[in-house]
């Protein structure tokens, strides 16, 4: 047992995070109530110490006291443990308090305290649970203090919730209470709390913030003499980083990139110094320019210049239509009715000398597009061929040999940019599939012009899909082994040539530089790592309906869009003649080239893989010199740190370890703001609410209504799918599309109609909706949902059923237009 005013950060293990806090207040001089600490000593031994607890309860004077858990991962920046723990109130009696202490040992292993460890990977077996005693505070008035807005993530905002009596209903939330929102300005008293109080506590807030570096959230409680007593402080661990601070007096806008390429998990350092680069250089052409930001490891782009240019505003929500979708519209149309992002004067959307590169810009991509659509079948073999040509010049020289040698090697592949042969075939199919939408409205409905995108050719994803099946198919024989072999012991097996040969050298030859999160040099391989392809295969294997069959269901998908093509032209012509033949000539050029979108990041996918290979190789060289643990921390320095290391012999081993702790963390994050603020507000907080209904709302994406049991999925590397399982996620890169084979319908939280995950979803004939908010926390596996591409919505039946069978197959053709 030690007093409370000697338990300090260094003492953690002993004292737990509770203990902590409350000491350094102690300590800052705040006004703390007394108390001491029964430290995890006790606990490891299993004895509670009643001599020593009767001696110290009788310094306190003997009175009530708050006995309190403070585990040692207990109120830390990572974990806040908030309510998972017990604490027992108004304890009289020197037995009364022992046996609150044993209580409060129990909780460390009650049942809400496991589930909150499991969830954030924390091992119980290295918890241990110290107990705070401290003298109880009559209490006129409790309550709770955030030094940041918890719900918008705003910074410039502290919030207050109190309530009369000692705080329980707030902090148990089991009764009203007042709540206060401060933002600077003179507080108003109401409620249980005065204008006073309210600017105590504002000051109170901004003291300790200031002392512990990050937002905290603060109990307090005022007694009948109106002395204000903190009984704790620990940072807030639910908000997202806040972007980088600037010295712009005006806010700034940042919107997340990384799900257009299908990213939700944090990208590695070495992955962020080089998607930088690569992001900013595919906005160009579509005349977005944007720093790219590090926020919470994620990637967003700063288009604060743009949204207060007079030009760039109006061309911004149009858009972010292409490849971030409705909900980044719907932030940045609020964003652009915030008067703090009116245009101003000088317009800094006009980069001195950029005039006249946009204007060659321009020209080669009208000369590129038109001469794309004029004659597709040419325009598809450079662009294969430049694929090609991208493969032979990503292999490395053969004498590369030197550390030295493999960064500059590195460094160059960073550089180089897309051909035009690769570039403008996309374009123009994008825009093709983008503009008969806008030419038929009041003709033909948004579903329709989802199946005509059905079965779409010349997708090197799909073709990769279809491979993925055929692989599964041949490999009949040894079903048994795929099925019943965890994934990860299949891929050691194949990688030690120990496995039975089922032709996946050959799938990996062709697909092995891809994988989930693939642009991220950080992330492995399939032909590192086939795991995740092992996993894959299983689920094509359990597909036992021939009608389900992945290439029989491409087929009907494509058979339906021909049909639905020439359906639509006929009724658009006769309709609108002019309008009609412009639809269909872009439709047919559609089906020609809107496949190749695949295709430009396939090609760039081989760059990605030589450059990860160097640079192992190069972390291979800095282990054996002790500046790394191991070859793949070099993931977590950028090019300049690595080239630092190999130049100068930076030891770096201490930065991976943090760094690598923060990306655990983030790992685990499931809520990425669409757009943030540079005050840390989440835009999408205070947006106005969606009417309230018995359908979750989102985004058709791909024509057709399914029904069964959904599955939601966090890592495509290992999940279980069944045929006709709703596949729920948030969101989906190329990675992903193998378990589109065997779900019967797709559901996002992220994504854009033309994305990938939508657009792989249309070619294989299945119904999805994106853009459905927190669709994998409002829904749960094994729930029978039905999901209508049509209307955009998923709707969750009050029954659930076990997982494993779809109630109705889809079907792309059942809510066509008649």
């Amino acid at each position: 047992m030690i007093p409370l005013s000697e338990a300090t950060a260094d003492l953690v293990d002993l004292v737990g995070g509770k203990a902590v806090g409350l000491g350094e207040l102690i300590r800052q001089g705040e006004r703390v109530p007394d108390g001491f600490c029964v430290t995890t000593e006790a606990h490891r031994l299993g004895v509670v110490p009643e001599a020593e607890i009767a001696e110290a309860y009788q310094r306190l004077g003997a009175g009530p006291v708050a006995v309190r858990s403070s585990a040692t991962a207990e109120d830390l920046p990572e974990t806040s443990f908030a309510g998972q723990h017990d604490t027992v109130l108004d304890v009289t009696g020197t037995a009364e308090v022992t046996a609150a202490i044993a209580r409060c040992w129990d909780s460390l292993h009650g049942d809400r305290a496991v589930a909150y460890r499991d969830a954030r990977d924390v091992d119980g077996r290295t918890v241990r649970m110290a107990v705070v005693v401290q003298r109880m505070i009559t209490a006129e008035v409790a309550g709770v203090l955030f030094t940041a807005n918890p719900v918008t993530g705003c910074r410039a905002e502290m919030v207050v919730d109190a309530a009369p009596g000692p705080g329980t209903a707030v902090v148990d939330g089991t009764g009203p209470v007042d709540h206060y929102v401060l933002d600077g300005s003179e507080p108003q008293g109401a409620g249980c709390l005065t204008a006073a109080r309210l600017a105590e506590l504002r000051a109170t807030g901004e003291r300790l913030q200031e002392h512990f570096g990050c937002p905290q959230d603060v109990e307090w409680v005022a007694d009948p003499q109106g002395l204000l007593w903190l009984v704790q402080s620990r940072p807030i661990t639910t908000l997202f980083p806040p972007p980088p601070a600037t010295d712009r007096p005006l806010p700034r806008v940042y919107l997340e990139f990384g799900h257009v390429q299908g990213m939700r998990q944090p990208v590695t350092p070495m992955g962020m110094s080089t998607l930088k680069t690569l992001v900013a250089a595919m906005l160009a052409p579509l005349g977005v320019r944007a720093d790219i930001v590090d926020i919470g490891g994620r990637l967003y782009g700063d288009l604060t210049d743009m949204a207060r240019s007079r030009a760039g505003r109006r061309q911004l929500v149009r858009l972010l239509a292409v490849d971030f979708g409705p909900r980044a519209q719907a932030v940045m149309r609020h964003v652009l009715t915030d008067p703090r992002f009116a245009p101003n004067g000088a317009d800094p959307h006009r980069v001195r000398g950029a005039k006249g590169a946009s204007l060659r810009t321009a020209a080669r991509a009208v000369a590129g597009i038109l001469r794309a659509l004029a004659r597709p079948d040419a325009a598809r073999t450079r662009l294969f061929d430049a694929v090609e040509r991208l493969r032979l010049d990503s292999v490395p020289p053969a004498d590369l040999t030197t550390t030295a040698e493999r960064l500059r090697f590195v460094r160059a592949q960073e550089t180089d940019e897309s051909p035009d042969d690769l570039v403008w075939p996309i374009a123009a199919g994008m825009l093709a599939a983008a503009l008969p939408a806008h030419l038929l409205k009041g003709v033909a409905g948004p579903d329709e012009i989802h199946a005509v995108m059905g079965g779409m050719p010349h997708n090197v994803t799909i073709e990769m899909n279809l491979a993925l099946w055929r692989l599964a198919q041949n490999a009949g024989e040894h079903r048994r082994l795929l099925l019943d072999t965890p994934p990860d012991d299949l891929a050691g097996r194949y990688l030690r040539g120990t496995l039975p040969d089922i032709g996946l050298a050959a799938f990996l030859d062709s697909y092995g530089h891809r994988g989930v999160a693939e642009v991220d040099l950080g992330v492995p391989r399939w032909d590192e790592d086939p795991a995740p392809v092992f996993a894959m295969v299983a689920n094509l294997l359990r597909v036992t309906d021939p009608e389900q069959a992945p290439d029989r269901r491409f087929a009907r998908a494509a058979a339906t869009a021909e049909d639905t093509l020439r359906e639509l032209v006929a009724r658009a012509r006769r309709r609108r003649p002019v309008r009609g033949r412009i639809a269909g000539f872009l439709l047919r050029r559609a089906r020609s080239l809107a496949g190749l979108r695949e295709a430009g990041k396939f090609a760039g996918l081989y760059r990605l893989r030589e450059m990860r290979r160097q640079l192992l190789l190069v972390g291979v060289d800095l282990t054996s010199g002790g500046l790394l643990e191991q070859p793949e921390d070099i993931m977590f320095l950028t090019l300049d740190e690595a080239h630092d290391a190999v130049h100068h012999g930076d030891d770096h081993r201490v930065t991976v370890a943090a760094r690598r702790a923060v990306h655990r963390r983030e790992t685990a994050r499931r809520h990425v703001p669409v757009a943030l603020l540079s005050d840390g507000t989440d835009v999408e907080t205070v947006l106005p609410a969606a009417p309230a209904g018995g359908a979750l709302t989102g985004v058709g994406a791909a024509a057709g209504r399914a029904t069964g049991p959904a599955r939601v999925v966090h890592d495509p590397g290992t999940a279980h799918i069944e045929p006709g399982e709703i596949l729920v996620t948030a969101t989906t890169d190329p990675g992903w599309t193998p378990l589109f084979l065997t779900a019967g319908a797709l559901v996002t939280e992220t994504g854009a109609v033309m994305a990938h995950g939508p657009t792989v979803a249309r070619e294989y004939g299945i119904p999805a909706v994106i853009c459905v908010p927190d669709a994998t926390r409002r829904i749960s596996t094994g729930q029978i949902v039905t999901v209508d591409g049509a209307s955009g919505t998923v709707t969750v039946q009050a029954s659930s059923a076990c997982p494993g069978r779809s109630t109705t197959r889809s079907d792309a053709r059942s809510s066509r237009t008649p």
